[in-house]
């Protein structure tokens, strides 16, 4: 068979592994989201509880994947110096996003209550679950197909879809909100496109969660004013962060 034909049918399975790998993921968060239903009223569930359910269905099923088709360096499991250049490069954002929320939402004088179960949801569930569907196992089959630029932008384009549905800091579905967990999900894209491993910005992200919103909660229902001007200049930092982190040659490129 002729090279052309070799890589027709590569491209056709590069293909293929990244429709199963977007499509299974949320086939198991429902099918999960049904076997809880049968057992208790999942309405009655928190909202932390029923996420967890939908997210554990999809990081189950990114990870079986994951390790069958990539192992578990090519799902961006890796420490050492990838992990500490994630951390490094991720808390940048922290720390804008930081200084930004304290200028401009209020914050609530009622203290956070179970911080550390809190924590531990962000950490597993919105972080670890997250990332591994989207940095990991869509990464890298996006990577296979259309190169790794598209794999950032189009994992980081689910990861703020995910994050604008299913987080807890979502307080809004306004625009500002969609454009800045997008970008978000981008920015975070290019680190794992950078640094090779998903495991410092899981980390940083359960870390900016929490110290923005956890430990200086804000109020019950958020100025929808304050949350707009926090997402727009937290948006443009991000943007800046990407501009300065696009790789400018492949030897950037940390699949």
């Amino acid at each position: 068979m002729s090279e052309n034909g070799n890589q027709a049918i590569s491209n056709k399975l590069a293909a293929q592994r990244v429709a199963l790998a977007i499509i299974l993921p949320l086939a198991a968060a429902v099918v999960a989201a049904l076997i809880v239903a049968n057992i208790t009223d999942i309405n009655a569930l928190s909202s932390q509880a029923s996420t967890s359910v939908i997210m554990s269905g999809i990081a189950v099923t990114a990870w079986l994947l994951g390790l069958r088709w990539y192992g578990l360096r090519g799902l961006g499991l890796r420490g050492g110096r990838p992990l500490y250049a994630g951390i490094g490069f991720a808390s940048l954002a922290w720390v804008v996003f930081l200084a930004l929320r304290i200028f401009f939402v209020e914050i609530s004088p009622v203290g956070p209550g179970n911080s550390a179960r809190t924590y531990l949801y962000l950490l597993l569930f919105e972080a670890f679950a997250t990332q591994l569907w989207a940095y990991g196992l869509v990464f890298r089959a996006v990577a296979d197909w259309r190169g790794p630029l598209a794999a950032a932008m189009a994992s980081g384009l689910l990861f703020g879809l995910a994050a604008t549905l299913l987080f807890q800091e979502s307080f809004t579905g306004s625009q500002f909100s969609i454009i800045y967990f997008i970008i978000w999900g981008m920015l975070y894209g290019i680190i794992r496109l950078r640094a090779g491993s998903i495991l410092g910005t899981v980390l940083v992200q359960s870390l900016q969660t929490f110290s923005a919103w956890i430990a200086l909660p804000p109020l019950p229902k958020p100025q929808p004013g304050q949350l707009q001007s926090l997402y727009l200049l937290a948006t443009i930092a991000y943007l800046v962060v990407i501009w300065r982190l696009w790789p400018k040659e492949e030897e950037d490129y940390r699949v």
